[in-house]
């Protein structure tokens, strides 16, 4: 028994390592509407000056210019949809093989039925195909990449997609009401602060068997670290978010610390020789420090969240996308992708391109 039980210990331990998997085409898509933090700020100025804080202040100190919302009405599910047709119409994958499609958006249309069902209809995908929704804060899509591959390195499928679809209009909108409220003083304020960071967007990914793309990219795989004890720092709700930013950062900050560390011996990292980094995209203070505690080349890492916010779990593989549409990855480089969410969990992955 006590042999059994270590046997479990180091498996749910093992790093995941694939040899099988590759990742076929990305794709992302970025909504119509341009949303600027002047303009947020303009709206919240009554608070603003009641309470004696800079207009200035949710630009300058985010770093976040401008994040994007989707035309009224529209659903995350649409949205999840729009990126997974245009994936599937690059790579050009029969959709009656796509094993599982897999929805890792926080946003959703209905607490139930599941918006990766809803996301699977209007894709016409077979009755064969397996659907259901990971959640699990901004870490969802690498966790979802994760089950994916685990299912395609055993040929339990030969294709899965995962999608995510996300709309920061509604809780904006509601944040921004709430925070003109006479009686929200700078506490409150500051405690949805973070909430008014958050963009939107959609993005999807179509992961296969090696032998059946054999100009895929190489899914290396995976470490993942957690610190649950701090699972309190940030409590969303579709029209709230409460968040302790300062606590959180510095938490997140060591989590990640560790969660590189074990990259490095799972993987076999060395912070120089990667090529490129592809990470979570929260806000500037986020991302700076997050490049000076692992030492990252500050060139190597594309910051997107300045024209499109933290766009949760869809921020790294729009980010990807975003990389890849400007040239930026190139044939054979090793890509870093390192995600984050609140609870605390950690991720980072490797590609080889």
């Amino acid at each position: 028994m006590c042999l059994y039980l270590r046997q479990v210990a180091n498996l749910t331990n093992a790093p995941m390592i694939f040899k099988n998997v590759v990742i076929q085409a990305i794709a992302a898509i970025e909504p119509p509407i341009r949303a600027t933090s002047r303009e947020l700020s303009e709206r919240l100025l009554p608070t603003l000056q009641r309470l004696g804080i800079r207009t200035d202040l949710l630009e300058e100190f985010s770093g976040i210019v401008a994040r994007r919302f989707w035309n009224q009405g529209t659903l995350p599910s649409d949205a999840a949809t729009l990126a997974a047709e245009k994936v599937l119409e690059q790579s050009q994958v029969d959709r009656n093989r796509i094993g599982v499609l897999i929805n890792t958006s926080v946003c959703r249309d209905y607490l139930e039925p599941s918006t990766a069902c809803i996301v699977h209809g209007n894709l016409r995908l077979s009755e064969n195909c397996l659907n259901f929704d990971v959640g699990n804060a901004c870490l969802a899509f690498l966790n979802g990449m994760d089950i994916a591959a685990r299912m395609i390195e055993r040929e339990d499928i030969d294709y899965a997609l995962i999608v995510d679809g996300e709309s920061s209009r509604p809780i904006t909108d509601a944040t921004i009401e709430r925070l003109l409220g006479p009686d929200i003083d700078e506490q409150q304020f500051r405690a949805e602060f973070a909430s008014l960071t958050l963009g939107s967007g959609s993005a999807a990914m179509i992961m296969a068997r090696r032998e059946l793309a054999p100009d895929g990219h190489r899914y290396v795989g995976s470490v993942s670290r957690a610190a649950t004890e701090f699972n309190n720092l940030c409590r969303g709700q579709m029209d709230q978010m409460v968040t302790e930013t300062k606590v959180l950062l510095q938490e997140g900050l060591k989590l990640a610390a560790r969660t590189f560390s074990a990259a490095v011996i799972s993987l076999g990292w060395v912070a120089s020789e990667l090529d490129q980094f592809i990470i979570h995209q929260v806000s500037k203070v986020h991302t700076e420090a997050l490049v000076k505690l692992l030492g990252l080349d500050p060139q190597k890492v594309h910051a997107f969240y300045p024209e499109l916010g933290n766009v949760g779990p869809a921020s790294v593989p729009m980010a990807l996308a975003k990389a890849i549409e400007l040239g930026k990855i190139h044939s054979g480089d090793r890509v870093a992708l390192l995600g984050i969410g609140s609870g605390l969990n950690c991720s980072m992955a490797e590609i080889i391109w």
